[in-house]
């Protein structure tokens, strides 16, 4: 909408329209003393980063980029070894700040993945919404109720809150056990608003791995002491193989999707589930580049993630929407601001309160610079804003900076 209003009263918004509608009958905003002109911008719902982990974020720039994602990993579980303690105050203070670079580049809602379960008190003390993924790793079957039983004692020893949500997550096929994603899925049919999260497809390590039981997957984990001799690979890809056991719905992000086929792509769609872009980081650890026209020919559900401060410089949302307009230049760019806006909404459960500009939604919105004459503003977004260029509008309708 151009020359476009919206007014919002106590941190909702109440009504949105144009000014060459607008008069006197009540269908737009009359003249006020605190009616703020923006100037020329653009004004979008907050953005949703659907995929990212917080407790890496002391990591950032100190794992090299490779072209071995297997490589990858075992750099980043060498340096975790770091900093193994959870309450570090530096592994704190890094989330804290990740958590304020975050807004700043225009982000009202998170999907955090966590072993630690050190993000709740920064999230909370934020603006920001976001779900917390409690994530699972494990190849024992008979470890799985236990491991799923204590995860859930550590999540109900936390305050949820309207804002502030939490769920369990799997780390990946090639991770976790089938008993142990079964035992996921059944905490979480308790729940039936409760999102899940998985990596999914991220490397061709991962599709070799379940294919044929061997590979650079197989020797990482026989290195980290993780692998079992009893696991025996399903022969599929692994959107078959978690089809197969049942773990696939519409609440699943499955996240990555790098070296997933089209086939695989649509019974992801067909489910209904929501697959997870993470393009930079993807390109950065050595996993691949994504197939991003794939994504959206296929019909699924696509939600931007930026990953982790491990494998990217920044958390800059409209960075990953630059990176995937290079990667595929005839994918509308309204597809590509939906996916970093509403899609990602939807997946993590927040879809009442944020990913559009509607009546009765909160008044989370941006404003972000649009040079004058600018012809087609939604390419413009697509294309990388900066901090500096994105303001927050206060709950008045004022515009306020992060």
């Amino acid at each position: 909408m151009r020359d476009a209003w919206v007014r919002v009263d106590r941190g909702r918004i109440v009504a949105l329209g144009s000014h060459r509608h607008a008069g006197g009958d009540g269908t737009g905003p009359e003249r006020e003393s605190h009616e703020t002109d923006l100037g020329s911008v653009a004004v979008l719902p907050g953005l949703v980063n659907a995929h990212t982990h917080l407790e890496l974020s002391w990591m950032r720039g100190r794992i090299a980029g490779t072209r071995s994602f297997a490589d990858w990993i075992r750099a980043l579980v060498e340096l975790r070894r770091e900093r193994a303690e959870a309450e570090d105050p530096a592994v704190i203070q890094a989330v804290v700040e990740a958590i304020g670079e975050s807004r700043r580049c225009g982000t009202a809602v998170l999907g955090d993945i966590s072993n630690s379960l050190v993000s709740p008190g920064p999230l909370a003390a934020s603006r920001l919404a976001a779900v917390v993924f409690r994530e699972l790793i494990g190849l024992s079957a008979e470890r799985a109720a236990a491991l799923v039983n204590q995860a859930r004692r550590d999540l109900e020893a936390r305050r949820a809150t309207g804002s502030l949500r939490y769920s369990l997550a799997a780390h990946a096929p090639y991770s976790v056990a089938p008993l142990l994603f079964r035992a996921i899925r059944a905490a979480l049919d308790g729940d039936p608003f409760a999102p899940c999260s998985v990596h999914l497809g991220e490397s061709t390590d991962e599709v070799e791995f379940l294919k044929t039981g061997g590979g650079s997957w197989r020797e990482l984990l026989e290195e980290l002491r993780t692998g079992k001799a009893s696991w025996v690979a399903p022969a599929c890809d692994p959107v078959e193989y978690l089809e197969r056991i049942g773990f696939l719905d519409d609440r699943v992000l499955a996240v990555h999707g790098v070296h997933l086929s089209s086939h695989a792509l649509e019974r992801l769609a067909g489910l209904g589930a929501t697959l997870v872009a993470c393009p930079r980081s993807n390109m950065n650890t050595g996993a691949g580049t994504p197939p991003v026209s794939r994504f959206y020919a296929s019909g699924v559900r696509v939600a931007i993630g930026t990953d982790s401060l491990a494998s990217v410089p920044d958390l800059n949302l409209f960075s990953e929407l630059a990176q995937l307009r290079r990667l595929a230049p005839a994918v509308p760019a309204s597809a590509l601001l939906e996916s970093a806006t509403c899609h990602g909404a939807h997946a993590l459960g927040f879809q009442a309160d944020f990913g559009t500009i509607e009546p009765g939604k909160r008044a989370e919105l941006i404003a972000v610079d649009v040079p004058p004459g600018t012809k087609d503003v939604e390419e413009r977004l697509v294309s990388g804003v900066k901090p500096e260029q994105i303001r927050w509008l206060d709950a008045d309708g004022s515009v306020g900076l992060a």
